[in-house]
């Protein structure tokens, strides 16, 4: 049984690197760490339809690792030291084709955005601390770097209620309108689409 130790940390002393090949360890420690994230998902779920998932966390561990590797995996990766404690999964609609209530999506949709922001996942020893919140900074900052666009999240509508964390895989709205986002509309029971331009 994995032990939980709230950790205590000072948000300015996080630093932010993108996931890459030379990323890749650290990444995979803190999957690891979590059973592999989401029953074994290793935040592959955005990256594949149905018909191309495996349901095995062993070959989604490898998808993952070969879609780094290619350059069509990307992610604001935080870390205290040298150790990964977060991220946010982010990525073109081309790369991160699956989305939750992918027909009422597209029903409202006026133009695809040029980046989807799909996932975030912090260390259970980091939550409630802000470490999305610098997640959310770092991979603006890096998709401003990568050229900037608009930019598109799914985050829970929580309406100020507490939500466990597990449900809050793609952020909460409160956090993307301190980012600058706008909402747009709702999606599902309880999402929303909000956008950015960087």
């Amino acid at each position: 049984m994995p032990s939980y130790r709230r950790l205590m940390v000072a948000l300015d002393q996080l630093t932010v690197r993108a996931l890459s090949a030379d990323t890749w360890d650290a990444f995979a420690a803190l999957a690891e760490r979590h059973n592999g994230v989401w029953g074994g998902c290793w935040c592959t779920w955005f990256h594949t339809m149905h018909n191309e998932k495996t349901f095995d966390a062993v070959s989604n561990r490898d998808t993952k690792h070969r879609l780094v590797l290619e350059g069509r995996a990307h992610a604001a990766l935080v870390f205290d030291g040298e150790l990964a404690v977060g991220w946010l999964e982010y990525g073109s609609p081309v790369e991160l084709p699956n989305i939750y209530h992918r027909k009422e999506y597209e029903a409202g949709l006026e133009r695809l955005p040029d980046y989807r922001l799909t996932c975030f996942f912090t260390d259970r020893n980091y939550r409630r601390q802000g470490v999305s919140a610098v997640a959310l900074r770092g991979a603006l900052s890096l998709i401003a770097d990568a050229g900037g666009g608009l930019v598109e999240a799914y985050p829970q509508d929580t309406a100020g209620k507490k939500i466990t964390a597990s449900f809050l895989y793609n952020g909460t709205r409160s956090l993307f309108e301190q980012a600058g986002f706008t909402y747009q509309r709702p999606k599902g029971k309880n999402h929303c689409v909000m956008t950015r331009t960087v």
